[in-house]
C-alpha cells in the first residue's frame, strides 16, 4: 500500500502546474465536454504509466541492487529539482487533432507525458518499490487526481491553488525519497 499512497501523493503534487494540467485547462475550455476529456486522460495515462512502470520492473532486473540505489537515490533529488521548474504548455502539445474529443485527449496527453517528470517518477517508483501494479494505479490516480479538477473547474481552480507552493512540497518529498533512498531506506527491498 506505502507504494500505491506515495506514487499517488507525488505525482498529484507535481502534476499541478504541470504542462498536461495546463492541456487539461485548455482541452476543457475548447470542447466544453469534461466526460470524453476525462476518459482520454485516463486511457492515456495509463499506457504511458503502465510503459513506464514496465521500464522501471526492467531496470531492477538488470542493474545491481547497489547500483539502483545510488540511481535511484539521485534521479529522486533530480526530480526535485526538476519540479521546481514551472512547465508551459508548448504549441505542439495545444495543436488539437482531428480525433475527436476523447481521440484528441488520448494522443495529445499521451505525447505530452513522454519524457515528462512524472514519466520519469513511475520508472523511479517501480523500480524503487518493485510493485508495478500498485505504482501505475498510484501514478495514475495522482495525475486524475490533478487533472480532472483541472478539466471540471477549469480556470477558477488554477486561480486559487497556490503553484508554487504546491511545487516546493513536491520538491521535497523528492528531495526526502531521494536522500532516503541514498542512505540506505528500502534496503529490505532489495536495494
Amino acid at each position: 500500500m506505502e507504494a500505491f499512497f506515495v506514487s499517488t501523493g507525488i505525482v498529484a503534487l507535481s502534476e499541478i502546474g504541470d504542462k498536461t494540467q495546463l492541456l487539461a485547462f485548455l482541452l476543457a475550455a475548447k470542447f466544453r465536454k469534461p466526460w470524453p476529456i476525462i476518459g482520454g486522460i485516463l486511457a492515456a495515462t495509463i499506457a504511458n504509466h503502465a510503459f513506464a512502470g514496465a521500464v522501471g520492473s526492467w531496470l531492477t532486473s538488470i542493474v545491481s541492487p547497489e547500483i539502483l540505489r545510488w540511481v535511484l537515490g539521485v534521479s529522486f533529488i533530480g526530480m526535485a529539482a526538476w519540479t521546481l521548474i514551472p512547465d508551459k504548455l508548448d504549441d505542439d502539445d495545444a495543436k488539437l487533432l482531428r480525433f475527436g474529443i476523447f481521440g484528441t485527449t488520448l494522443v495529445t496527453f499521451f505525447l505530452a507525458e513522454m519524457g515528462d517528470k512524472t514519466q520519469f517518477a513511475t520508472i523511479a517508483l517501480a523500480a524503487k518499490y518493485h510493485s508495478f501494479f500498485s505504482v501505475v494505479a498510484g501514478t495514475t490516480m495522482g495525475m486524475m487526481l490533478a487533472d480532472v479538477p483541472a478539466v471540471l473547474l477549469g480556470d477558477k481552480l488554477a486561480q486559487r491553488i497556490p503553484t508554487k507552493l504546491v511545487h516546493r512540497i513536491a520538491a521535497a518529498l523528492f528531495a526526502v525519497i531521494g536522500i532516503a533512498t541514498l542512505m540506505g531506506a528500502g534496503a529490505g527491498l532489495g536495494f
